[in-house]
């Protein structure tokens, strides 16, 4: 899923054969194939900002596709001055930073987390041990940051706030903030624990400076160099040889190109798991 237009835009320049796909509650899929690899199917969603837009679309993506890897790409607000604009941050760990106790004189975190996938872990870090994820960019490629954020339904564009300052103390190993990964991380997790991964750019560094960095192109650098990162991972996984029957509880269609998840939990009657991509937005950037 992506909640912005410049992600959407920056997943499908990487698309061909794109057709719609109509949900029945309204949702469009753009579900088309990787270019140069026609055996990796993406089913391409946009969710509008928000935690519960995300959670509510990555279910329905999900029970839609049973997808063998779900990726969640956009931009994202960096909490560190080590990061530049359009470096690309891999999720090890997504918070949900507004969960707590409130009382009289002190606020009492209570934070959910989720830790990512371990296969599209490995996968994501072998792509760092060569170059061939470059083809990916028109220019130079950025760097690639595996670390935990924070997420929450709050735009943060400064580095004194009371929410900035929460975060640093209660949250201090994550590096980025964004507006819907705890959401779609929750309902991936609830969704048979299919594998799931957040990858997004830095658009700008919420400190007060984020328009000015968007009217300098921050977001779009950061997105298009986020949905490269997403679409190399995705490449990487290894497409299955058979073709799909006919369409199971999945909603998947004959003859489409099937991705074999060995690590699918048992109870999932779909051995031959079609890789659907839920690319989803970033956000603490707004």
């Amino acid at each position: 899923m992506t909640a912005l237009d410049v992600e959407h835009a920056a997943v499908l320049a990487h698309l061909c054969d794109v057709r719609p796909r109509r949900h029945p509650s309204g949702t469009v899929f753009d579900v088309g194939v990787v270019a140069g690899h026609p055996e990796h199917r993406v089913a391409l969603a946009l969710t509008g900002v928000g935690t519960t837009a995300a959670a509510t679309l990555t279910e329905r993506a999900n029970a839609a596709f049973a997808p063998a890897a779900m990726v969640f790409v956009g931009v994202a607000g960096g909490l560190r001055e080590c990061l530049a604009i359009g470096d690309v941050v891999v999720a090890t760990k997504i918070y949900s930073y507004q969960g707590g106790r409130s009382e009289d004189d002190e606020f009492l975190v209570r934070p959910s987390a989720w830790s990512v996938s371990h296969r599209l872990d490995q996968e994501a870090r072998r792509l760092l041990r060569g170059d061939a994820w470059h083809a990916h960019l028109p220019a130079r490629a950025p760097a690639v940051h595996f670390q935990p954020i924070a997420v929450g339904d709050a735009v943060l564009d400064s580095r004194t706030s009371e929410l900035a300052r929460r975060l640093r103390t209660s949250y201090n190993d994550a590096v980025a903030v964004d507006m819907e990964g705890s959401g779609f991380a929750h309902a991936a997790h609830l969704g048979n624990q299919v594998h799931a991964m957040a990858v997004r750019g830095i658009s700008d560094h919420a400190d007060g400076e984020k328009t000015a960095a968007d009217r300098a192109g921050g977001q779009a650098l950061a997105a298009r160099n986020a949905a490269a990162f997403a679409i190399a991972l995705i490449t990487a996984l290894e497409p299955g040889a058979e073709q799909a029957g006919e369409p199971g509880a999945g909603g998947h269609a004959p003859g489409v190109p099937v991705i074999h998840n060995r690590n699918i939990a048992r109870d999932n009657a779909h051995v031959g798991q079609q890789i659907g991509v839920n690319l989803g937005s970033i956000g603490g950037s707004r």
